[in-house]
């Protein structure tokens, strides 16, 4: 057990002043498959002893993981997700661990953020979106949070597709919600953490987990985000990572909410109604994804699409005005 190159990256992540960049530091120069001999070099007298002394704890933790059938992707693997390594560069996670199917996280990708207390104009867009995106063989990604969250990962599994639960802990405090527990499938749901095994919830936590939520997605949506906190944070980090990121705004949409309007002016994409079906117009992000890579299409979409219209048939979500938004 010693020698399995994630209980060793357990070991290092868990010793005092180890943290994610120096982690992958010490992993890019000697790898996962480490003994305590060859990692001395790299730490402190004082961090080598924290080392040797936190291997107990360790141990137990991973007794625990073994239980639960956790599965192990380090950043030294082929199969780790490579927007991850990508975007994220040394901050990246150096272990993932996975409950549920991990080839969804090599599935491409719609991500979701946004309000725990959204309107319900808003819950129904986030289910509008998921739904469609579901529906076209794309995960969904999001933070398994109340609201916004909730409600994408559950129109996912509503309609049969698939979706990633990205926490903000470590997987030793997951508990399947009862918001979701009637439709739960573990073939077609993914929990992540990347954050050691028993650590709690933090802000800390939350906004990293954000940032890791975006640079697994190929598009995000941001749902009624306020001025502050965790979304519009999201929001930020996906735009600097360049992700297209899409802002809906509507009518009644809470005075609190105005996330949406200030990322909107700072690069974000409007996101449109099309007056034919009188759903999210999800072509703009359907063909961004197309671009970067080949999605397999379900049967049910080989024969059949949903109607646009041209240029004057969409309606902008940013409403301005009563009249339909032409482009």
């Amino acid at each position: 057990m010693e020698k399995h190159p994630a209980y060793n990256i357990l070991r290092l992540l868990e010793t005092p002043g180890i943290g994610v960049v120096k982690a992958n530091t010490i992993l890019a120069e000697i790898g996962a498959d480490f003994d305590s001999d060859r990692l001395q070099p790299f730490l402190s007298a004082k961090q080598y002893e924290e080392f040797v002394g936190c291997e107990e704890k360790v141990r137990q933790d991973w007794e625990r993981l073994a239980q639960m059938e956790v599965t192990f992707i380090s950043i030294l693997e082929d199969r780790y997700p490579h927007q991850l390594r990508d975007r994220l560069l040394k901050k990246a996670p150096p272990l993932l661990m996975v409950l549920g199917n991990p080839e969804l996280l090599g599935k491409v990708s719609v991500g979701f953020c946004g309000s725990r207390k959204a309107s319900e104009k808003g819950l129904n867009t986030a289910t509008d979106c998921a739904d469609q995106s579901a529906r076209k063989n794309i995960n969904i990604v999001s933070g398994y949070a109340a609201g916004v969250d909730m409600a994408t990962h559950r129109a996912a599994l509503e309609c049969g597709g698939t979706t990633t639960l990205v926490l903000c802990e470590g997987i030793l405090h997951f508990k399947i919600k009862r918001d979701l527990k009637d439709l739960w499938d573990w073939d077609r749901i993914a929990v992540v953490s990347e954050f050691l095994p028993g650590v709690p919830w933090s802000v800390r936590n939350a906004m990293q987990r954000n940032k890791t939520i975006c640079a697994l997605t190929s598009s995000m949506i941001l749902i009624e985000s306020s001025s502050k906190g965790g979304s519009i944070e999201a929001g930020r980090a996906c735009l600097k990572m360049g992700i297209p990121l899409f802002a809906p705004v509507y009518r009644g949409m809470p005075e609190t909410a105005v996330g949406n309007r200030e990322l909107l002016q700072q690069g974000a994409l409007e996101l449109y109604k099309n007056r034919a079906t009188n759903r999210a117009n999800m072509r703009e992000i359907f063909n961004m994804i197309a671009n970067q890579e080949k999605i397999p299409q379900p049967e049910m979409y080989k024969s059949k699409s949903y109607r646009i219209e041209g240029s004057d048939g969409q309606l902008s979500l940013f409403d301005k005005k009563e009249e339909y938004k032409t482009r």
